[in-house]
């Protein structure tokens, strides 16, 4: 029923031991009850499933690793298009193995694989550091090929008689250290070297063309391979420890040429077989990960729903023989067939001797709302729960938004090539939606757009109908049936001659005229407003008086719907006559001026505003009366609304203060949100309430009809902006007559479908839903609606959300 919230009833459960995994499984399935927490003192640590809870989290912690690894290898994970069910209890111990044992296989490869990794960065490094610590040995001029280098040896000049220097005399040994270095620390590398070294060290370096990963991050840097000659062996510690402080890569540096070509022979042939190791190794990696993929889905469900049943579970208590569980479900009472059918089945798969049953037990608390939707209805149930959840049993604005919200939108959206291009685009996501729901989009305006899409095709189509009405296709009006206004006619009568073309600028249709005004077009806007100067003078008349109409019309449509929420007599009739005497009586005057007079005799017309001012005042008898008897019609009316707000103000107020003495209560429909109770009542405080809400509806009726004159100003904003964009892009580019004007066309369309979609249909597409959100939200269910209950929330599998969807590992 989609009038008002399902009825529910408060059922306790009694699951059997041995049957109540199985019993909870089949309800998630169905999604069909609310379960309550029988156990708000006990804490989640020491519930009695805890420990089967920890045991879920740590499958699915395991299949968080495996989905990562699954997710590095660019393997797709297939999805089932049926869910499977939960796994038994006796099979959720062998799930936890298969688990395990996959999780330890793939940490020993990943970690063998690293090891070999590393391994052959090392390699790597070390092959680079031979190759270029060779041009340094072999350079024919140090200061040249070294690059900077710093060679204040104090003692270095050579003996001419021994031939050696001093260092050598002394018994000091040259010694090399080399190795790799990133490149951002080689300037503080060699400043450390000279401050700590003074000066006895000769530092050689050079870039590596590629770029290496780093052994400890795993980083991709530029590396820097170096050479330090240095005397002694204190000097080697000093350097080896700077190396060390500077996370240098040091590799052995051979004695001569030959041992250097033996190491990097050697180096080759190690390099090469561990390629092909780690190549076997990606593949069996692969392969193990390919067949997980092909069960990682059913386990990521699987796990889901084990989880979500031991949840479950401890939110049930067990009855004083300690065999039987109970537990307490919100239900929707057209439901409970299906509720003990599920029960059935469940008692069926498991080992309990004693099936389980349903209990349908009173209660006094509030039950939640429920108020079922399907694809088509969802999103626009959605926008009226972002105003508020409606009460329990309380009258759902839903079914009717379908219709209205869509409606004044396109009253301020109205153009037919907007309205055409907007329902294809809608409609496109219509039928190609199982396709995109496969997708699982992460861009979230994309999806805000996919889940309106029905929205959108509504507000689309009802846009292509305003836009008839309107007679404006992107500024532009259709001459479908024939103009009303016939311009030959002027000129038959005699009114118009060649010289009045010529020396006025600018002439006026004369209806009175003979066959000149033939009668308003068939449907729609008649085509000639759109070359007359008055144009916009004519269509904000019409806007502005339709838009009064429309919101009238809207707002007493709320309030009838109060009549299923509020006393009928005290008020549900003081709102609506209070609100159909006076703006009822505005929208009868704007029918009757329509009616009543002519294009012949339209200056004889009064202005209604003037009327309506007057109705308050109690003047007007200077003033043409609209009709005959206008000012009798006129007090009585405001006699009649004057009368309704101390009728509104006491009238509930003094029923619940009779009712609380003992009186009988008079025969009225069911209430909903009274604010008082049989136990607590409070006069003042009652009256205080119904004060304030006497007070907003009377000035509200005033501000919420100014209110839906937005639809007049949206409507105009859009129709300018339409044709200052035509103006300004495409007739530019028509005034262009030679060949050149057909090439020039193409950017000049472009450009001004990019500024349509962009500007009038994004940007003016956005604002008229925003203002039809706030004319339903405040104007409308205002009236009738308070949206301050509680949402049903079924424990449903296909609604539990995914930890792994979220981090997009599925």
């Amino acid at each position: 029923m989609v009038f008002r919230s399902e009825e529910m009833c408060l059922a306790q459960l009694f699951l059997q031991s041995g049957s109540e995994y199985d019993c909870i499984s089949e309800l998630g399935e169905l999604g069909l009850v609310e379960f309550r927490d029988l156990n708000p003192s006990v804490s989640s640590f020491q519930r009695r499933f805890v420990s089967e809870i920890k045991r879920c989290e740590e499958m699915e912690r395991i299949l968080g690793f495996l989905l990562r690894e699954i997710q590095k290898a660019k393997i797709a994970v297939p999805q089932e298009d049926e869910s499977p069910l939960a796994p038994p209890p006796r099979q959720v111990l062998e799930i936890m193995e298969q688990l395990q044992r996959l999780e330890m296989e793939l940490s020993e490869v990943a970690k063998n694989k690293d090891k070999l990794q590393r391994n052959l960065l090392e390699l790597t490094e070390y092959t680079h550091m031979l190759k270029i610590t060779r041009s340094f040995i072999h350079s024919r001029s140090r200061h040249e090929a070294l690059g900077p280098q710093y060679e204040e040896f104090p003692t270095m000049e050579t003996d001419s008689a021994t031939g050696s220097t001093g260092m050598q005399r002394l018994g000091a040994k040259l010694g090399f250290i080399s190795g790799l270095i990133q490149r951002v620390k080689v300037e503080a590398f060699e400043r450390m070297l000279w401050r700590v070294c003074k000066g006895y060290t000769i530092l050689s370096y050079t870039e590596v063309d590629e770029s290496l990963a780093d052994l400890d991050t795993g980083e991709i840097n530029k590396s820097v391979v170096f050479l330090i000659s240095f005397w002694g062996d204190q000097i080697g510690h000093k350097v080896q420890k700077i190396c060390d402080c500077y996370h240098c890569h040091l590799y052995p540096h051979p004695e001569n040429d030959e041992e250097r070509a033996d190491v990097l022979d050697s180096l080759r042939t190690r390099i090469q077989d561990l390629n092909n190791v780690l190549h076997r190794t990606d593949d069996y990696l692969r392969q193990v990960l390919q067949k997980a993929a092909e069960s990682a889905y059913a386990w990521v469900v699987q796990v889901k729903k084990m989880k979500a049943i031991y949840h479950i579970l401890n939110l049930c208590s067990f009855d004083v023989t300690n065999k039987c569980l109970i537990a307490e479900v919100w239900c929707p009472v057209s439901d409970l067939a299906n509720l003990r059918g599920a029960l059935e089945k469940g008692s069926r798969k498991g080992d309990a001797t004693v099936p389980s049953f349903v209990n349908r037990i009173p209660s006094s608390d509030t039950p939640p709302t429920l108020l079922r939707s399907n694809k088509f209805t969802t999103g626009f149930q959605s926008i009226v729960e972002a105003y508020g959840v409606g009460d329990y049993r309380e009258v759902s604005p839903a079914p009717y938004t379908i219709i209205t919200f869509p409606f004044l939108f396109a009253v301020m959206f109205g153009d037919l090539g907007h309205g055409m291009i907007m329902s294809l685009f809608a409609l496109w996501m219509v039928l190609t939606e199982k396709n995109q729901k496969k997708k699982r989009s992460s861009n979230e305006i994309w999806m805000t757009f996919f889940h309106g899409r029905y929205i959108i095709l509504m507000m689309g189509l009802f846009s292509i109908y305003t836009g008839l009405i309107y007679n404006d296709c992107f500024s532009k009006s259709l001459n479908i049936f024939g103009s009303g206004w016939s311009v030959k006619a002027m000129f038959t009568n005699q009114q118009w001659t060649n010289k009045t073309v010529q020396t006025n600028a600018l002439l006026t249709l004369d209806p009175n005229v003979s066959r000149v005004f033939s009668g308003p077009y068939p449907f729609g806007i008649d085509p000639i407003w759109n070359l007359a100067v008055n144009r916009l003078s004519f269509l904000n008349s019409y806007k502005m008086k339709m838009s009064v109409i429309v919101g009238v019309i809207h707002m007493s449509f709320g309030v009838v719907l109060s009549v299923f929420n509020h006393f009928v007599y005290l008020l549900f009739l003081p709102e609506l006559l209070f609100l159909i005497c006076l703006f009822g009586y505005l929208v009868f005057m704007i029918l009757y001026k329509w009616l009543a007079f002519s294009a012949h005799n339209s200056s004889q017309a009064p202005s209604i505003l003037i009327h309506f001012i007057n109705m308050f005042v109690m003047q007007g008898k200077d003033v043409t009366p609209l009709y005959p008897g206008q000012t009798g019609l006129q007090v009585f009316l405001l006699l009649i609304a004057v009368m309704c707000v101390p009728v509104l103000l006491l009238g509930k107020p003094l029923y619940l203060y009779w009712q609380q003495r003992g009186g009988k209560g008079l025969r009225r429909r069911r209430v909903i949100n009274i604010s008082c109770t049989v136990l607590q009542f409070d006069f003042a405080d009652v009256l205080m309430h119904q004060a304030i809400h006497t007070i907003e509806y009377c000035l509200g009726c005033v501000s919420n009809t100014a209110s839906y004159l937005r639809l007049w100003a949206l409507s105009l904003a859009h129709a300018q902006l339409s044709e200052v964009l035509w103006a300004m892009v495409m007739r530019l580019g028509f005034k262009i007559t030679t060949k050149v004007g057909v090439v020039f066309l193409v950017p000049v369309f472009g450009l001004f479908a990019t500024l349509t979609v962009s500007i009038l249909l994004v940007m003016e597409g956005l604002s008229a839903f925003l203002h039809a959100l706030r004319l339903h939200w405040v104007e409308f269910q205002n009236k009738f609606y308070h949206g301050t209950g509680v949402k049903f929330l079924p424990f449903d599998f296909s609604q539990l959300p995914s930890v792994f969807e979220q981090d997009g590992l599925l």
